[in-house]
């Protein structure tokens, strides 16, 4: 199961398509804000996680709901993930239009409408590996009648909450028995049960005492009903599948306590971090147990005014930055033609389309400047296009993301 399913072909047309689309250097005329995407950095972080994960014996489907950008897409899968992870019937769509072939969906999928999307596809891309999960038996009741007789099965895991968390079921009993529901062929055909989910980052990012206990009493929980199950499993070896962007290395302990094991079932873990990909500079900088990861996404703006001393007022706001998980920081700034300068200043209030800076006693009217961003699920949604540069600041393209 370490081999990622994919269709060739379709990749290397996405790659010949946007050699002939991107254009080169004379063709940008950059238009202010514009989110910027550092392809070094980017690049960086993506051979980082994934020889991380080689070296720890897990695979990686990134969760690609942060980017929905194909590029991007494109080399994590060239790095060797294992899949791609996704958050809706909606995004798993475009991933196998991509020709992605093994799809996670981490989500509960109960709308008969998309249920028959997914038998739709089973039926007629016959390699493909499509996973969702189930957290009760009216949800599994939903799957049943939607999937019953398909040749391919849709693989089921079993989704672990956390009390006060989101979707999952919240007591081990009652796991086992939704697993056991899912196992029986005769009252789920077209179902597979192939292991079990959670997800830990519910929890605040915080790597302070109390949160990480949380985090590892959840984490064990799941490993736990994994464990439980796995005599259920036909399709192969078990999925135990965790982990976020903040807490991957909590989740990948506890698939190792349960792998050590002497009566383990050697599942297959499947970690499902997206944002590690761009990184930011702020709320996963914080928490990240990976220090060599890079921010490698920006927003330039143009100060539009200094209305009072040590006050700017920068062109870009709620519509371009990211501001659910902090507000942006200021990099640096210059006067356009110069080279960039260290500054101060810092975001204290962001409006539609304007961002207030105070301790900004160095930024001129007219100034360029270049904000760090603060989780990156919450900035590829708000731009059409991400002007892609090399490490010097140079344009390369321009790559679009694609939510719908």
């Amino acid at each position: 199961m370490s081999r990622m399913l994919y269709a060739p072909s379709d990749i290397e047309h996405a790659q010949s398509t946007r050699e002939r689309t991107s254009g080169g250097p004379m063709n940008h005329d950059p238009v202010l804000p514009e989110l910027r995407l550092n392809l070094r950095a980017l690049e960086h972080n993506v051979e980082l996680m994934a020889a991380w994960c080689r070296e720890q014996g897990v695979e990686l489907a990134p969760h690609i709901k942060t980017t929905m950008t194909r590029p991007i897409v494109e080399r994590q899968l060239a790095a060797g993930a294992w899949g791609v992870t996704v958050a809706t019937v909606r995004q798993a769509g475009i991933a196998v239009e991509w020709g992605i072939r093994r799809v996670l969906i981490a989500n509960e999928v109960v709308r008969d409408a998309d249920l028959t999307t997914l038998r739709q596809w089973l039926d007629t891309v016959p390699d493909l590996e499509l996973y969702c999960l189930v957290d009760s038996h009216a949800g599994l009741g939903l799957a049943r009648s939607a999937l019953r007789g398909a040749a391919n099965p849709l693989r089921i895991l079993i989704d672990v909450g956390t009390p006060e968390g989101r979707t999952g079921v919240r007591e081990p009993a009652e796991a086992h028995a939704l697993g056991e529901a899912v196992a029986d062929p005769d009252a789920a055909p077209g179902l597979l049960l192939a292991g079990v989910a959670g997800y830990e980052g519910v929890r605040p990012n915080r790597r302070d005492t109390d949160t990480l206990a949380d985090v590892d009493a959840h984490c064990r929980r799941t490993a736990e009903v994994l464990h439980g199950l796995a005599p259920l499993i036909r399709s192969g070896r078990p999925v135990l599948s965790m982990g976020g962007s903040a807490f991957p290395d909590r989740a990948v302990e506890a698939y190792r306590e349960l792998s050590a094991r002497p009566d383990g079932p050697a599942p297959v873990f499947v970690l499902r971090s997206g944002c590690y990909v761009t990184h930011d500079h702020g709320t996963y900088r914080q928490v990240t147990p990976f220090p060599g990861l890079e921010g490698a996404l920006t927003v330039r703006a143009v100060v539009l005014s200094t209305p009072e001393p040590g006050r700017a007022v920068l062109g870009a706001g709620k519509r371009e930055l990211p501001y659910d998980a902090g507000l942006p920081v200021l990099l640096g700034a210059r006067t356009p033609g110069a080279p960039f300068r260290a500054t101060t200043g810092t975001a204290v209030q962001i409006f539609d389309h304007h961002l207030t800076l105070t301790d900004a006693h160095d930024l001129r009217v007219g100034d360029e400047v270049d904000l760090g961003i603060s989780h990156p699920c919450s900035a590829f949604d708000k731009w059409p296009d991400i002007t892609v540069v090399d490490e010097e600041g140079t344009f390369r393209e321009v790559w679009h993301p694609r939510f719908r």
